[in-house]
């Protein structure tokens, strides 16, 4: 009992000049507050979770010799790529809020490689602004061209895009024939989300 009641005022003694020599190294203030969380601070965090989660989704996936799949992984990769420069350069919460759109446009494409090959889904995502194709809509026109389009990649089908504005129009998500948002996103016209990449 006594050798429990010394190692008791040995332990508290000890946290008192813990806390002695802690105030004296910071001028008698005892704690250094933490700086407030700031926006850029949040929106860097939120925006590093969303392209973490891209990368994570392109690690485990592989499409075989599935070509809608592979298609749609070589475009989530070149959003993967896209989101990582762009966080590199992003200082404002509006650059940051553009590498969390990237990345998500990244996870749809994710989605589509999984339909393709017959696996789920995987979890909801931020809505990205517009519809998805639907069984019946067969055709969808774009910059005064028309491409057919389905819910589920085919022979005639099998480019994913995950849907957005373009040109302030929207355009549904789903598997089209000829992979016209390349053109959009090299002529700084849009990606899923209208902004294209800064």
């Amino acid at each position: 009992m006594v050798f429990m009641v010394l190692l008791a005022l040995v332990l508290i003694a000890g946290a008192a000049a813990a806390v002695a020599v802690q105030r004296h190294a910071v001028g008698g203030a005892g704690v250094v507050p933490l700086p407030p969380p700031t926006a850029d601070f949040d929106a860097r965090a939120e925006a590093e979770r969303w392209a973490e989660r891209l990368g994570g989704s392109l690690s485990t996936l592989d499409a075989g010799g599935d070509k809608a799949a592979g298609q749609a992984l070589a475009d989530a990769n070149e959003r993967y790529r896209a989101a990582r420069g762009q966080l590199a350069a992003a200082g404002s919460p509006a650059q940051y809020a553009m590498v969390t759109q990237t990345a998500v446009e990244g996870l749809y494409y994710v989605r589509g490689a999984r339909t393709a090959l017959g696996l789920d889904p995987g979890p909801a995502l931020p809505d990205l602004g517009a519809a998805t194709v639907t069984a019946r809509d067969g055709r969808v026109t774009v910059d005064d061209r028309t491409y057919a389009v389905s819910d589920r990649p085919g022979g005639a089908t099998p480019y994913y895009y995950p849907g957005g504005v373009v040109g302030g129009r929207r355009v549904p998500g789903g598997w089209y024939s000829r992979p016209w948002w390349k053109t959009a996103l090299v002529a700084g016209g849009a990606g899923a989300g209208g902004d294209g990449i800064f």
